[in-house]
């Protein structure tokens, strides 16, 4: 009597009993928090230097950059020596070269991607892939120095602008790309075959449905690649030498920008030079830090949602 009695009340019989934790459980437990503090670790190790670099920058930029005229003027007059001037000039070329270098390869990096995505089958396609993974790896100032052999070795022209424009698109194709293609693969099979059923020809497809669904994503890769080009230096030094006024012709004679006025700057190592570099690698990492901000409130909110 008291054997089943106390059979009864066990904590097997009643659904008391505490659950065994295995060998194995306990095992990935471990390694869970070994992998997290490992992750924890490495986030914290990379983070040090950008830390560091961000505060050196600010704290020995700020000054100069407050400074209204650094806005609006240009380093016409202003030599090594002399405390004053702008990046007007600077900021100007910048934002002039990174547009038509937007405007040149954005268009053929989508459609790249297009055809990889929607047509592309076969040997032609994956030439094409594998060739937008060697742009992806070349170094800028090999593509600034295949511009440089063809515009002016080939056909004599001075350097200009525009080829450092040429030079940026080499850089900016692989990364619009790939990162289109990615959106794209990401837009349901489900719209297209609803397309097709109603009788919309595929390219009307793409252009109507594929394309305006999967477009958050296709311009935060766009702005990504523009930050990316936007802080080369080595095409800017080889196609495009300083100036220290304002110059918008593309097609000839020197173009100011922020990489140069900070190379030129750095050449001089007298006190006013160096602050003025310092305000300058201030405001080309602000401007990059805008777009990268606007590319993931564009990525946040024009999500591709299965």
């Amino acid at each position: 009597m008291s054997t089943s009695v106390n059979a009864e009340t066990s904590p097997a019989a009643t659904g008391t009993a505490k659950p065994h934790i295995g060998g194995n459980e306990k095992s990935r437990a471990v390694k869970d928090t070994v992998a997290r503090l490992v992750m924890y670790l490495a986030f914290g190790i990379a983070l040090v230097p950008l830390v560091w670099i961000l505060g050196t920058v600010l704290a020995k930029g700020t000054t100069t950059v407050l400074d209204p005229q650094w806005w609006y003027d240009s380093q016409i007059g202003i030599t090594a020596r002399r405390v004053g001037g702008g990046a007007a000039h600077a900021i100007l070329g910048t934002l002039l070269q990174a547009a038509v270098t937007a405007l040149i390869a954005v268009p053929i990096g989508i459609f790249t991607a297009i055809y990889l995505v929607e047509y592309g089958r076969g040997h032609f396609a994956r030439a094409v892939s594998f060739m937008v993974d060697i742009l992806t790896g070349i170094p800028s100032i090999v593509a600034a120095l295949f511009i440089y052999a063809i515009w002016v070795g080939v056909f004599g022209f001075r350097t200009a602008g525009i080829a450092v424009c040429f030079a940026l698109v080499i850089l900016m194709i692989p990364t619009v790309v790939r990162s289109t293609e990615e959106m794209l693969k990401l837009v349901p099979n489900e719209l297209r075959e609803a397309s097709y059923a109603l009788g919309v020809p595929k390219w009307k497809t793409i252009f109507k449905i594929v394309l305006p669904t999967a477009f958050g994503g296709i311009v935060t890769g766009v702005l990504l690649g523009l930050a990316r080009v936007m802080g080369e230096t080595a095409p800017l030094i080889i196609l495009g030498p300083y100036t220290k006024g304002f110059h918008f012709n593309l097609m000839s004679g020197n173009m100011a920008t922020l990489p140069t006025m900070i190379n030129e700057d750095r050449v001089e190592a007298l006190q006013p030079a160096v602050d003025r570099v310092w305000a300058a690698s201030l405001t080309l990492i602000g401007l990059i830090l805008i777009l990268n901000l606007l590319g993931r409130v564009i990525a946040r909110y024009s999500k591709v949602r299965n």
